[in-house]
């Protein structure tokens, strides 16, 4: 575990099940501590991570070259309610997400869009965690 992880963030890391060979997406990866961790358990895998805030993806690219160089993460600008997978991206099938107030209910609305967002980008066993468990608490993904 990197040293920069704080004691919530490594039981939250810890609590997901995680395989060599996961594909992550985090969503709300501030400067990317979280993801970076992620990154160096993987081999085959690989975590994206994003966010809305322009400096915090600067901060989590200027953090991870190490891992980004490596294959086994991605940093990408944008909200997750207008995520979209780029043509080349594998489905995810771990969805991540500490803080973010679109899915821990702060903003409902936002939420709905997230979660469609969430379910045209993952496998269809993928599972969805946020913070506010124990550490995590597990959220469905709507499949129509």
């Amino acid at each position: 575990m990197p040293a920069s992880l704080s004691p919530r963030l490594a039981a939250i890391v810890n609590a997901l099940p995680l395989q060599p060979h996961s594909r992550v997406l985090e969503i709300g990866c501030g400067p990317g501590s979280a993801a970076r961790a992620i990154a160096a358990r993987l081999t085959t895998g690989h975590v994206l991570a994003i966010d809305r805030s322009a400096t915090a993806i600067a901060q989590a690219e200027a953090a991870s070259v190490e891992e980004v160089a490596s294959g086994r993460m991605t940093v990408r600008h944008v909200a997750a309610e207008e995520f979209v997978p780029q043509a080349h991206e594998e489905p995810y099938d771990v969805v991540f997400a500490v803080c973010v107030g679109a899915l821990d209910g702060r903003y409902p609305q936002v939420g709905q869009r997230v979660l469609q967002r969430i379910a045209m980008a993952t496998t269809a066993d993928a599972r969805l965690f946020i913070d506010g468990g124990d550490p995590l608490r597990e959220l469905p993904i709507p499949r129509s």
